[in-house]
Formats: C-alpha cells, sequence, structure tokens
C-alpha cells in the first residue's frame, strides 16, 4: 500500500523527470530548428510515457511537459525580454550556453503559466539541474540568480529567495 509520503515522493520524481525532459527537449529545439509539435511527438514517442518494456514511464508527466513546452513557445518574447533584463550589461541570450538557455526559459514559462507554484520550488528544482548539467557552481549561481531576477519580473508578488 502506497502511502501519504510515498504519493508525495513520486510527485516529486514525477516534476523533476519531467523538468528535465522539458530542458532536453528545448536544447533540441534549439539546435535543430524543429519546432514544439515535432519535439513533443517525438519525446512521446521516444523518450516519454512508454518504456523500453512497452510499460508505463512514471518518471514524467506527459501533459505538464506538453503545456511548458507550448508555453515556452506562446511566451517566448516575454520570456527573452525577461531573461535580457536579468543580464549583466553587455551580455546578449545568444552568449548564453545552450542548456542555461533553455534552463531558463523552462522555469521563466514556470512563473507565467503556474503562477501558484512558489518561485523557490521552481528556482531549487531547476538550479539542481543546472547542478547535473554543469561541473561548476559558477553555472549554477548563475542559474540561480537570473531566475530570481526573472520571478520579480514577471511576478513581483510572489517572494523570491536566492
Amino acid at each position: 500500500m502506497i502511502g501519504q509520503n510515498d504519493n508525495y515522493r513520486l510527485k516529486q520524481i514525477r516534476r523533476a523527470g519531467t523538468r528535465l525532459a522539458v530542458v532536453q527537449a528545448l536544447y533540441e529545439m534549439e539546435q535543430t530548428g524543429n519546432g514544439a509539435k515535432k519535439i513533443i511527438r517525438s519525446f512521446q514517442e521516444n523518450r516519454l510515457g512508454i518504456g523500453p518494456d512497452e510499460n508505463p514511464v512514471e518518471e514524467t508527466d506527459i501533459d505538464t511537459f506538453k503545456i511548458i513546452i507550448n508555453g515556452v513557445v506562446e511566451h517566448q518574447s516575454t520570456i527573452d525580454e525577461a531573461i535580457r533584463s536579468s543580464l549583466a550589461k553587455g551580455w546578449k541570450l545568444s552568449r548564453l550556453d545552450a542548456t542555461s538557455r533553455a534552463i531558463l526559459r523552462a522555469g521563466s514559462t514556470e512563473f507565467i503559466i503556474f503562477p501558484d507554484l512558489d518561485h523557490p520550488i521552481i528556482i531549487d528544482e531547476y538550479v539542481s539541474l543546472a547542478n547535473d548539467f554543469f561541473d561548476s557552481g559558477t553555472e549554477t549561481n548563475f542559474v540561480n540568480a537570473t531566475l530570481n531576477s526573472i520571478g520579480r519580473v514577471l511576478h513581483p508578488k510572489q517572494e523570491n529567495t536566492e
């Protein structure tokens, strides 16, 4: 029998797995030039939903994956402007590492499409992903500070932490 703590832990695993898949999909979209519809279909057919043994994979939430990917596309100009405004003077969005751009876009999208989620939780999970992708704490600190700044711009009423 699955207890309440087990259900909570499963939700955490699914949320983290979904966010990882979103970052990977956004990275792939940028590198290949493929649109959201094609990337979503590819991820759904090849990486999410059904495992190699034809059993359902429980580490992701396909619906949330689609919502975030489509949200990035729908709000791209707002998101990219928020990122640009959070960068140091003279830095351009194109100068950022593609993985960092994907992480920042995904996190920023969640601020917009899931306004009831606590910003510190969103930030913490994307900082954790940055930690997984980068050896240097510099990039992780950058993602943390930038998402805090973006959160203040996109939803100033929510308190952010650093």
